[in-house]
């Protein structure tokens, strides 16, 4: 599983600059270019492992990896990389491209309750992402085009070379995700947890490696649209493409196992739900808002492997969490949204601008 990792992450980078180059060159901006292309080719891993675990009849593990990605997404990285340096938030975050995250990952629960991803679902999922990409492009094209910080001043690269990046990328990820699905499944029967813990857990953060990477060297190079972008459009393909796919190519449906209707799929609403009055407050992602996404994040990982275990300190820590710590975090996000309200309109600002 470890080799599985580092030829993923290897993939995903080779990926990540071959797409990245090949969309500056038609002009789109940089937060397009996060949401659409970095974001969807980080997305490559999730994509490889969750339809190779299809195949291979392990759906417990490809409904874990997308959840857990999901959740990884939003309160790990972007947390870690608020704690790097505070993220701006454009307009079009809060307008469009988040509601329609919480508005997907809604939608997976909903197609979930009878228990299964069909083939109509799958195809309902694929038809989501392909009119969200086409929106995003429309609406991004107004904005100023991207230029990557590596390449001014530089020769650019000829298209056959990016597009042999592109290529490489992809077949990395795809031998990488065999061997990291093999290696996840032998730790789950070898431990006798599910594949649903494994997934969402050890195999979650695996596969956001790339987004992990992608995000820090943005917010690093000053690129805190690209890094933004790159989290939200991931989430989104991961629902609706990933697992759309994941549908369309399985025998009869995925599979989703009542645990994860019951309570992770909940879970990862409940984090894309938080992002938006943290986004709306200030139109920033502030240093002490990503410590509490990572904490939450801790948190939540902290549950998964207590509940797996059966330990004697699950009972305690889940009374903890329903009744002071998740309280706590609900009234300070309703008192941040509202403060921000009452600003906005004693200063005459408008509630969303552009």
């Amino acid at each position: 599983m470890a080799i599985g990792l580092v030829i993923l992450v290897g993939g995903g980078e080779l990926l990540v600059r071959g797409a990245s180059d090949l969309a500056a060159r038609v002009g789109l901006s940089s937060l397009v270019i996060g949401l659409t292309v970095v974001a969807f080719s980080t997305s490559s891993p999730e994509m490889a492992v969750t339809v190779g675990a299809v195949l291979e009849g392990q759906p417990d593990l490809a409904v874990g990896n997308v959840v857990g990605s999901n959740i990884v997404n939003v309160l790990l990285i972007l947390g870690a990389s608020a704690l790097l340096l505070p993220l701006t938030v454009r307009a079009q975050l809060i307008r469009l491209d988040v509601p329609v995250m919480v508005g997907v990952s809604m939608c997976l629960l909903l197609l979930s309750l009878d228990g299964r991803l069909s083939l109509a679902d799958g195809f309902f999922l694929v038809t989501v992402i392909v009119v969200y990409t086409a929106v995003s492009v429309v609406v991004g094209r107004r904005s100023a085009p991207y230029v990557r910080e590596s390449t001014v001043g530089e020769k650019e690269r000829p298209v056959w070379l990016l597009l042999l990046a592109v290529l490489g990328g992809v077949a990395l990820l795809v031998v990488g995700a065999q061997l990291l699905v093999e290696g996840a499944v032998g730790i789950a029967e070898g431990f006798g947890v599910s594949g649903l813990v494994v997934g969402l857990t050890v195999v979650a953060v695996g596969t956001s490696l790339p987004e992990l990477a992608t995000s820090l060297i943005a917010v690093r190079r000053g690129e805190r649209d690209l890094a933004v972008g790159n989290i939200v459009g991931s989430n989104i393909f991961n629902i609706a493409a990933v697992l759309g796919v994941a549908a369309l190519v399985a025998d009869d449906g995925v599979p989703v196992a009542d645990a994860a209707v019951a309570l992770d799929i909940p879970l990862m609403i409940a984090a894309a739900v938080a992002l938006l009055p943290v986004a709306f407050t200030g139109m920033a992602i502030a240093r002490w808002e990503g410590a509490l996404f990572v904490g939450l994040y801790a948190a939540f990982t902290a549950y998964v492997v207590l509940a797996a275990t059966e330990h004697d300190a699950l009972g305690g820590f889940t009374a903890m969490m329903i009744w002071f710590t998740l309280p706590l975090v609900a009234i300070t996000l309703v008192v941040l949204g509202a403060y921000e309200i009452g600003r906005r309109r004693a200063a005459r600002e408008p509630l969303a601008p552009s």
